[in-house]
């Protein structure tokens, strides 16, 4: 066997499971097979299977103390089950650190796991994890810093999935250099979502000369994600990087009365299904109205699950090949709000460019 790319998981939910439960659906896929989601199979040298989770940290009294491969199927959850005969894992859920992670309404779903905070930078190096991923809730402002202190001197890479903004903060880029470790954030760009969808309807009206005037984009969903994003106060960074995602595609300014983009309800029945309903408002030559409307459904948790699957192999390689700081093409074309917006086309192209010359022949046979 060769080198391992070894995760830990801060957040035991939804999109934990999805990405646990898909590197053990894809662990004998062919290197040349087409697998939905994904980049490459072989990424870089790293195949799917070379991903192995060391710790999983969370505070709901469901979930710490069970099995990883137990907590991941746990109430609240609700994510779809597409792999049936999950094996145990040997990974406790440890006790994470609380701060601004539970808010108003997750209070009401959540229980806290009794005890303190589990020794995350000992936990870290102990099972001598590579990179840490972060599924947080949406609007974990102090929670976030705090993890990612811990992270930098545990000396572990970080994917941050969340709109905490991080990697393009030039401070916490900055303490990533220092440490000689790298980021890869913020917020995670689903496979194809609401924002890739959008950011393409956008790029499209722009370069077919239409100009954009008016746009929105509402979404609901049933998961504890919508759930807790009820309560409007945790959502500025997620508007704002779903906002920029956007409009960075255009090359004026479109002012902020006439964009609206955020989440808009909860709907239970829905579960880990989310809408989006987009629309374009736009004026053509000689001045002519031109509108499009668009709704997509997605099931939200495995539609970023490849994404992180090839956001963790890429920091494994910069850790490989001592790059630190934020990895600019992985955080242009994984993320919604990268320390560099570039259209997606140049992104991939960037990210496509940073595997070839950062290839690793440690992968497993």
């Amino acid at each position: 066997m060769g080198k391992r790319v070894r995760v830990a998981v801060i957040g035991v939910g939804n999109c934990a499971s999805s990405l646990i439960q898909g590197v053990h659906f894809y662990r004998n896929a062919k290197e040349d097979e087409f697998v939905p989601g994904l980049m490459h199979v072989n990424l870089g040298g790293y195949h799917i299977r070379d991903i192995e989770f060391t710790a999983a940290f969370d505070i709901d009294q469901r979930k710490v103390g069970h099995d990883l491969t137990e907590a991941i199927f746990t109430y609240p959850n609700n994510t779809v089950r597409f792999v049936e005969d999950l094996p145990k894992s040997g990974i406790k859920v440890m006790r994470g650190m609380t701060h601004d992670g539970l808010g108003k309404y997750l209070s009401e779903v959540i229980t806290k796991a009794p005890g303190s905070t589990d020794d995350i930078v000992d936990i870290l190096k102990q099972t001598q994890t590579d990179v840490v991923v972060s599924y947080l809730p949406v609007g974990s402002e102090e929670a976030t810093k705090w993890y990612v202190e811990k992270v930098l001197d545990a000396g572990c890479a970080f994917v941050n999935c969340i709109p905490v903004f991080i990697a393009r903060e030039a401070y916490w880029r900055r303490e990533f250099e220092k440490r000689g470790l790298p980021v890869i954030g913020d917020d995670i760009k689903s496979q194809v979502g609401a924002t890739i969808v959008h950011r393409t309807l956008t790029r499209l009206f722009r370069e077919r000369g239409v100009k954009l005037v008016h746009t929105y984009q509402l979404n609901v969903g049933g998961n504890m994600d919508f759930y807790n994003m009820l309560e409007r106060a945790r959502l500025e960074s997620k508007k704002i990087s779903k906002t920029n995602a956007v409009t960075s595609q255009l090359d004026y300014d479109i002012g902020e009365e006439n964009v609206h983009i955020g989440p808009s309800d909860y709907v239970a029945w829905l579960k880990d299904r989310k809408w989006a309903y987009i629309r374009l408002e736009g004026i053509t030559f000689g001045n002519v109205p031109l509108n499009l409307e668009a709704k997509l459904e997605v099931v939200d948790s495995p539609n970023s699950a490849g994404v992180v699957i090839d956001a963790v192999r890429c920091c494994k390689l910069a850790l490989d090949h001592g790059l630190s700081g934020a990895l600019d093409g992985p955080s242009s074309y994984f993320m919604k709000s990268p320390p560099t917006q570039y259209t997606d086309d140049e992104a991939r192209e960037k990210t496509e460019q940073f595997i070839q010359q950062h290839r690793s022949d440690a992968s497993s046979e």
